[in-house]
């Protein structure tokens, strides 16, 4: 219980702190925290569902509480779409990665550290290539956004690979798991081809 409480109070942190930090220059710290905060009632409620009627779904459906909280405050505030995005991925990878390493330790399951550690991984690629995007010839936009969008491409497409490799990972759904990846894949690739076409 101390993990999980421990673990859960440094997510939320992490979270509130990379989100705020995306954002910062363009919003007021109000409008930032309060859409975090909404973000974070949806990925709460998301997982209370979960945890009441659909335990496997657990991933899926705090994600899904997650969105809808951010598209609340999109709406509400008239959020810059791709900035907002991108904050909200990167502020929800550590959140993941936390999840992964607590089931690794509560329940100590290697596919859990495992998942841990590649989640981990993505952090450190999410901050390589934050660093470089700009530079690199075969996408010339350099608008902000990029980041956010290829991690989340290639995350999602990362899962489903594991899935059709026939792994099993304390946040699959079973078969649906290559289906529901590959939709956030596909759209994730659709963002970023249409991020690469936005004009300034």
């Amino acid at each position: 219980m101390l993990v999980k409480l421990v673990l859960g109070f440094l997510g939320v942190i992490l979270f509130l702190f990379i989100f705020w930090k995306r954002l910062r220059e363009d919003y007021s710290s109000d409008i930032i925290f309060q859409t975090a905060t909404s973000v974070l009632v949806g990925l709460g409620l998301g997982l209370l569902a979960a945890k009441l009627f659909f335990p496997m779904w657990f991933f899926w459906l705090a994600l899904l509480g997650g969105v809808a909280g951010m598209s609340l405050m999109l709406l509400k505030f008239r959020l810059k779409f791709y900035e907002a995005l991108e904050a909200f991925i990167l502020a929800c990878l550590p959140l993941a990665t936390l999840m992964f390493f607590q089931d690794s330790i509560v329940h100590s399951t290697l596919n859990s550290f495992l998942a841990f550690v590649v989640s981990l991984v993505f952090i450190f690629f999410a901050y390589w290539i934050d660093l470089n995007y700009k530079g690199f010839a075969w996408y010339k936009s350099g608008k902000i956004g990029f980041t956010g969008l290829f991690i989340a491409a290639f995350y999602f497409l990362t899962r489903a690979v594991i899935a059709i490799a026939g792994f099993s990972v304390v946040s699959f759904v079973g078969q649906y798991e290559v289906f529901f990846s590959g939709i956030i894949t596909l759209i994730g690739v659709g963002l970023l081809i249409n991020l690469g076409r936005v004009q300034e």
